[in-house]
């Protein structure tokens, strides 16, 4: 009987169910829209459980990389929930739990964007790199660092997307789409923040409107702060804001002049092209993250 890894990408907007073993070895995958817990959750079980009675396999363990904030701490009461989301519906859900029971295995537990960073560092852009940070950049705004080979956690986990940054008040004077911060990385720079502040979803804004030059700059502060903070020896931006390909020139640029020479690294002033980078595994990044989190079970 043949043998694989469950994983589960659970998204507010939409969950990634995935049997594999590696990206070349992807036996099936579902996704269907993110509705209330108890519907959702439902669906990922008879996913699990209806493909491993069809392809007659052997599940080794379940990951799942999920939006947050979490709770990562397994002495925590609230060990395996998704905690204070703005997720109508999802506030202090249990994920872990069900899951567990529902299909018998053991479950590997972590962020959505975490997840993504060890699947980039596993088998895309930041292999063989130790320390580096992973963002998505989309319907919020989320980031996953990787430090010395290991995902970062902590109280929580970071919260990168919830840094506060400077609002260029002469040419944006949006509020703020966050409803906890308002104006941090997230509130200002995020696919629906754009959409708000411009009445039109980002993918219709041709490649000269000025949110773009906004755009940028908000995201090449954040990434100036977090080189500042945590070193990183790579960045891959992510998400589906990060589809417009004309931002990464105009962030690195910008990240450049931000830093204003001050980190002294050859990377930076002449290699930030392979520096500030796009995801190699593409969206695919965040389901084989959560396959990954069920290997490190085994």
């Amino acid at each position: 009987m043949r043998e694989y890894f469950g994983g589960i990408e659970a998204g507010g907007t939409k969950f990634v169910c995935v049997i594999a073993n590696d990206p070349n070895d992807i036996l099936e995958e579902q996704r269907f829209p993110t509705s209330n817990p108890k519907e959702t959750i439902s669906k990922v079980t008879a996913f699990f459980k209806n493909a491993k009675d069809h392809h007659n396999i052997r599940l080794l363990s379940i990951g799942i990389g999920s939006f947050g904030p979490v709770d990562l701490n397994p002495s925590s009461r609230y060990y395996g929930f998704i905690t204070s989301t703005p997720k109508p519906g999802w506030q202090f859900t249990n994920l872990v739990k069900p899951i567990q029971e529902g299909l018998k295995l053991s479950v590997a537990f972590d962020t959505d964007v975490n997840a993504a960073a060890i699947a980039e560092g596993k088998w895309g852009a930041a292999q063989n790199i130790d320390d580096f940070l992973y963002f998505t950049i989309g319907t919020g705004i989320g980031g996953g660092a990787i430090i010395h080979g290991k995902p970062l956690h902590g109280l929580i986990h970071p919260e990168m997307g919830h840094i506060y940054l400077v609002q260029n008040k002469e040419k944006d004077h949006y509020q703020g789409k966050c409803p906890f911060h308002k104006t941090c990385f997230e509130g200002l720079a995020s696919g629906p923040a754009i959409e708000e502040r411009w009445n039109l979803p980002g993918w219709q804004l041709d490649d000269n409107h000025p949110a773009w030059d906004l755009e940028s700059d908000y995201i090449a502060q954040a990434m100036s702060n977090f080189i500042c903070t945590f070193s990183p020896e790579r960045i891959i931006l992510g998400g589906g804001v990060m589809q417009r390909q004309h931002l990464y020139p105009m962030i690195r640029t910008k990240v450049q002049q931000y830093l204003n020479n001050y980190v002294v690294s050859d990377i930076i002033t002449a290699g930030i092209d392979h520096y500030i980078v796009s995801p190699q595994l593409g969206n695919r990044a965040g389901m084989l993250g959560a396959i990954a989190l069920a290997q490190s079970l085994c």
